[in-house]
């Protein structure tokens, strides 16, 4: 019998001991700032002397770690380790690769503040959401595991007289994994996990921002005795690995977390079968979001007021699920609005050191010239109402910002920003605010605020997204509870964390015997 899954719960820091403890582990990640980490490749480690040099986002000085840097002859030697532990991996016992997983995840759960610490290190992450990122991944881990558990023995089919028929399930082979920093422990953690207890092996490439804490589960997955050869750590450049490994003829798969243009590029490149190749590449592709979270003239309008700041700021806004448009009712309009930049200015904005701050920094560099160049946008666009500065002097900060009065169709109401903005547009009644909602290229999220059972039971059939929620933020999704994935050129609506999630990652073998 297959134990059920619970989910990893969070950590309370109003409690002073775990308040201690998370300190203690900040002091303890700060003592292995800086240090070199290898590639892996066949159970072998390898050290590159171009490096990928990861840094605080919160204090662009110090160096978190310097990572390994792949090249295309590293990732050719990458491919064929993965290819020949291929052979004997998707013979090994669905309970024995399961069983590797439940392992990583009482390791992680051991250590669970020192990874979150690094997430705040690495990721500028706030004590909650790095701890809310940690949590997720041990989820992912368990919940995967117990997943491959139900799926081992397929689907019962029908059978004749003197005729036996089965319907089994079998690896694909060699994935590619490409991950991303916004969540660099979960879904680097997931997607990766995913893969290999349903029998694959893997070649990890994760995001350039956030390599650390992704050498840092490898290390765990080691431990937890994965043999040789079936994860593959290979970090590096895009144009160079990324295109040579997503156009390889022995790629069988390609996961990726990340930007629509991106995702797009994969997908058109995967299309096209390489010299040699002998199968149709499969891809899993989550690539992002610009949800909305729309406030009904019967709603409770602090609630409406709470879930929209919450949704907009949580992690500085850089999340796919971000809510980054509200769509209000105009008879609410204002008393949403009002309420929403009271709330912000009460946010606190720093370093996610400190455990009374909010709201950490954007990313990098790149991610605050956008966000910074999105802000101005909207000065044009609409009335800056709360925020609109940035300083990126020590590290990349931008308070959190509401652009009010925005045109449905502005840009800002309409494009991806990744970071902490959020547009308000006024709709005339709840018909016209779902019309709003659905009226961009997405379909991830989106949250409706509103006591009326028949305008939820509406929005349910007709606001088209792949994770809808009412009277709540529109982020915030538990593995095994919210499936995760999106529509339209949010991706293939993969729903990581659910039911199917591990089909995606096999094939189903009819065989009949007469007897």
């Amino acid at each position: 019998m297959v134990q059920p899954y619970k989910h990893e719960p969070f950590t309370n820091f109003k409690d002073e001991e775990n308040r201690k403890a998370y300190l203690a582990e900040l002091e303890e990640v700060e003592q292995y700032l800086g240090q070199d980490y290898d590639l892996l490749v066949g159970g072998e480690r390898i050290a590159t002397e171009d490096k990928i040099i990861s840094c605080n986002p919160a204090n662009k000085e110090e160096v978190v770690g310097r990572v390994s840097k792949a090249n295309r002859e590293i990732a050719e030697k990458a491919m064929k380790a993965a290819v020949e532990a291929f052979k004997t991996w998707k013979k090994t016992k669905p309970e024995l690769r399961a069983d590797v997983l439940f392992k990583a995840a009482a390791i992680i759960r051991r250590r669970k503040h020192e990874f979150s610490a690094l997430l705040t290190k690495e990721a500028g992450k706030p004590w909650n959401e790095a701890d809310a990122d940690t949590a997720e991944a041990i989820d992912f881990l368990e919940f995967y595991g117990r997943q491959m558990l139900v799926l081992k023995d397929g689907v019962p089919v029908q059978s004749r007289p003197n005729e036996y028929n089965r319907y089994d399930y079998i690896p694909l082979g060699v994935g590619i994994i490409i991950s991303p920093w916004n969540f660099p422990l979960a879904i680097m953690a997931g997607t990766t996990v995913a893969a290999i207890v349903a029998g694959n092996t893997v070649l990890l490439k994760p995001a350039s921002a956030t390599p650390v804490v992704a050498a840092k589960f490898v290390e765990v997955m080691e431990e937890a005795g994965l043999p040789k050869g079936v994860l593959n750590f290979v970090p590096g450049s895009g144009a160079e690995v990324g295109d040579y490994l997503v156009d390889h003829k022995d790629t069988r798969f390609i996961s990726f977390t990340g930007s629509r243009d991106i995702g797009l590029r994969i997908y058109e490149r995967a299309s096209k079968p390489g010299n040699g190749q002998i199968w149709l590449k499969r891809v899993i592709a989550e690539m992002g979001g610009k949800d909305t979270v729309v406030v009904d003239s019967e709603a409770d309008l602090e609630l409406a007021a709470q879930a929209i700041v919450a949704s907009a700021f949580g992690f500085s806004g850089q999340k796919c699920s971000a809510g980054s448009r509200a769509v209000v009712v105009e008879e609410v309009y204002d008393q949403v609005l009002n309420r929403s930049i009271e709330l912000t200015k009460q946010l606190t904005v720093g370093n996610p050191d400190d455990p009374d701050t909010y709201m950490g920094p954007v990313i990098d560099q790149s991610a605050f010239n956008k966000i910074m160049g999105y802000i101005e946008i909207g000065r044009e666009e609409g009335e800056i109402v709360a925020g609109g500065h940035g300083d990126d002097t020590k590290g990349y900060f931008i308070q959190p910002t509401i652009i009010a009065g925005l045109d449905p169709k502005s840009r800002i109401m309409q494009e991806e920003i990744f970071g902490p903005v959020v547009g308000f547009s006024r709709a005339r009644d709840f018909d016209h605010a779902l019309e709003i909602a659905n009226n961009t290229e997405y379909g991830l999220t989106g949250a409706v605020i509103t006591r009326n059972r028949e305008k939820i039971e509406k929005a349910r059939e007709d606001f088209h997204v792949g994770n809808l929620y009412f009277n709540r933020g529109c982020t915030g999704a538990i593995v095994g509870y919210q499936p995760f994935g999106g529509f339209n050129m949010s991706g293939t609506d993969s729903k990581a964390g659910g039911p199917d999630y591990l089909l995606l990652h096999m094939q189903a073998k009819t065989t009949s015997e007469l007897f």
